[in-house]
C-alpha cells in the first residue's frame, strides 16, 4: 500500500500544479479584466486634451509620456468638486453609523431579549426589504417636507437610515443569535445591564459583522444618486459627488477628460477605502460562515 502510494504521488503532483497554473492564471485574467476601465479612467484623467481627442489611452503608455494635471486642478477648482467633496463625507459617515448602531441594538434585542410581539416585529422588519426603494420615496418626501428636514443632511441620513436598517439587523440577528447563550446569561446572573452586555460584550465580539456591514453601507451611500438627489437637490451648498459628477455629464459632454478627472475623485475614496478594509470583510464573511 505504501510503495503504491509513493508511485502515485509523483504522478498527482504535476497535475496539481497544473491546476493551480490554470487558476493563477484565471483569477489574474479576471482582475485585470475587472481593473482594465479604472486604469483606462485614471491614465485619460492625466492626459492633455489635444491627446483626448486624437489617441487611444493606452499609447500614453509608450514614450514620449505627456501627462498632466490640469484636469484635476480645473475639476477641483471651477466646478465645485472640492466642496461636493466634504458634502459627500458629511452625508456619508453619519448614514452610516446611525444605522449600523442602531441596527446592532436592535438585533441584540431581537435576538436575546424577550418582549411581546418580539418575532412579529422581526419579521415586518425583514419583510421591508423586499419593498421597493422607488415606492417609498414620495411618502418619506413629504414626511420630511413636512418635518422642514427637505434640502438639509438630516434628511438624507434618516433617509439612509431607514433604508439600510432591515437589511443590517437581518444580517447582525444572524450573527449575534449565533454566540452563546451561557456567555450572555453568566453576565446578566453576574448583575450587568442589557446596555451593559451589549457594549462589553456584544460589540467586542461582533466587529468582523460590524466591520462588513460599515464598509457596504458607506460604499453604497457615498456612491447614491437616487436618495441624495431627491432629498438634499442639486444645489452646490449640500450636493454630493455623485450628484455634481451627474450635472457635469450635461455641462461638459465634451470635454470628457475633465469627466474622467472628477469620476475618479469621485471613486478614490471608495476605493481606499475597499482596499485598506477588506480584510475585515473576509473575516465577516468567514465568521459568519462559521457560525452559520
Amino acid at each position: 500500500m505504501r510503495a503504491e502510494a509513493a508511485r502515485a504521488r509523483p504522478r498527482a503532483a504535476p497535475a496539481r500544479w497544473a491546476g493551480r497554473l490554470a487558476l493563477h492564471a484565471a483569477v489574474i485574467g479576471l482582475c485585470l479584466l475587472w481593473l482594465l476601465p479604472t486604469l483606462g479612467l485614471l491614465v485619460s484623467s492625466f492626459r492633455p486634451p489635444r491627446l483626448v481627442a486624437t489617441t487611444g489611452w493606452w499609447t500614453a503608455l509608450l514614450p514620449p509620456h505627456q501627462f498632466t494635471l490640469d484636469n484635476y486642478r480645473e475639476v477641483l477648482g471651477a466646478y465645485n468638486m472640492g466642496r461636493s467633496f466634504v458634502n459627500s463625507l458629511a452625508i456619508a459617515i453619519p448614514s452610516t453609523i446611525i444605522p449600523v448602531m442602531v441596527a446592532a441594538y436592535a438585533a441584540y434585542a431581537f435576538a436575546w431579549m424577550r418582549f411581546p410581539g418580539r418575532d412579529l416585529l422581526f419579521t415586518l422588519v425583514v419583510g421591508s426589504l423586499v419593498v421597493p426603494l422607488q415606492m417609498t420615496l414620495i411618502p418619506v418626501l413629504r414626511l420630511l417636507t413636512a418635518l422642514g428636514l427637505v434640502g438639509t443632511f438630516p434628511a438624507v441620513w434618516l433617509a439612509h437610515t431607514g433604508y439600510g436598517l432591515p437589511l443590517a439587523v437581518y444580517l447582525l440577528r444572524t450573527f449575534i443569535g449565533a454566540l452563546p447563550r451561557d456567555l450572555i446569561e453568566s453576565a446578566s446572573l453576574d448583575g450587568a445591564s442589557p446596555l451593559m452586555v451589549f457594549f462589553r460584550l456584544i460589540l467586542p465580539l461582533t466587529v468582523p459583522a460590524l466591520a462588513s456591514l460599515v464598509i457596504f453601507q458607506f460604499l453604497w451611500v457615498w456612491n447614491d444618486l437616487l436618495v441624495a438627489l431627491i432629498f438634499v437637490g442639486g444645489r452646490p451648498a449640500v450636493a454630493p459627488m455623485t450628484v455634481t459628477v451627474s450635472n457635469l455629464v450635461n455641462s461638459l459632454g465634451q470635454n470628457w477628460q475633465l469627466l474622467t478627472a472628477a469620476a475618479f475623485v469621485s471613486m478614490a475614496l471608495p476605493l481606499l477605502v475597499f482596499v485598506a478594509l477588506q480584510q475585515y470583510i473576509v473575516r465577516g464573511i468567514l465568521a459568519g460562515a462559521v457560525k452559520g
